[in-house]
């Protein structure tokens, strides 16, 4: 059962807001070359880019991040939304992606976490951005959460 989200979530300014947050924090981090904007709510941030499943274009999108070694381990959350975002379902279109953390890029391939996966992540994911917990109570949705390996 899904605890109700805060009321002020339910605005239709919040998706304007967010869509707006985030085109700003790439702008930054690209242009910094990830010296700005990697970092939210002391959270590491990294650029993400997909192929946008109908238009073929690169899609850039910030998101938090887990990094074990080559593998990256990311969220698609949407803020607790009963919806998936739409980098999530472009990747499922077209796995191959981009990771840029700071200076680095990464090209992965990205996968669902198995269920042993994500027992193993969600409690080092909820260590770094305990808001996770929140997101998954507001929401029927299994969140999921996607490894990125080279």
């Amino acid at each position: 059962m899904t605890k109700p989200k805060p009321r002020a979530l339910n605005s239709p300014w919040v998706g304007f807001i967010i869509k707006w947050m985030a085109k700003g924090n790439t702008w930054i981090y690209q242009r910094s070359n990830g010296r700005f904007g990697n970092t939210f709510q002391k959270a590491p941030v990294a650029l993400l880019t997909t192929t946008g499943r109908k238009s073929g274009e690169p899609r850039v999108s910030p998101l938090l991040y887990l990094r074990e070694g080559n593998r990256v381990i990311l969220v698609a959350s949407k803020g607790g939304s009963d919806k998936h975002p739409q980098w999530y379902l472009n990747l499922k279109a077209n796995p191959s992606v981009r990771v840029q953390i700071k200076d680095e890029v990464l090209s992965l391939q990205a996968r669902d976490a198995t269920e042993a996966e994500r027992a193993e992540y969600w409690p080092k994911l909820d260590a770094m951005y305990p808001s996770f917990d929140d997101y998954r109570s507001w929401t029927d949705r299994v969140i999921p959460v996607v490894i990125c390996d080279p």
